[in-house]
């Protein structure tokens, strides 16, 4: 039982006001996610930092993808590794290594709690990263 009263290991970007992202182009919430095909899986809602990090500048670990839904109704969310993002990051769409089907089939995220670090770790190993 201890185990599942451990503090989470992420924090939220949009709720971490006093962090900073390495690089500012690595802010891409808001922005639409597409799968290898070119095909629209959703979009990136928040992302997640290591809070155990040292210092006030951190890097992204994983994303917090909506995707569905009809005016935030029936949305769901997905964690995705930031290791599964191609580079073809641009101003509009971040780019995704799988397909729609293989992050739709994915476990959901509730986004309303913080990932913890057995969810991360099945989310870690549902993309090949042992």
């Amino acid at each position: 039982m201890e185990h599942a009263q451990q503090r989470p290991n992420l924090v939220k970007l949009s709720e971490a006001e006093e962090l900073l992202l390495e690089e500012p182009w690595q802010d891409i919430r808001g922005l639409d996610v597409m799968d290898v095909n070119g095909e629209q899986i959703g979009s990136v809602e928040d992302l997640y930092l290591d809070d155990r990090e040292e210092g006030l500048v951190r890097a992204p670990r994983f994303l917090d993808v909506s995707a569905g839904g009809f005016l935030g109704i029936g949305k769901k969310h997905f964690l995705i590794p930031v290791e599964e993002v191609s580079r073809e990051v641009s101003e509009e769409r971040v780019t995704v290594n799988w397909d729609r089907e293989k992050v739709l089939d994915s476990p959901e995220l509730d986004p309303e709690e913080v990932p913890n670090e057995d969810f991360q770790r099945a989310i870690r190993a549902y993309y090949g990263h042992i």
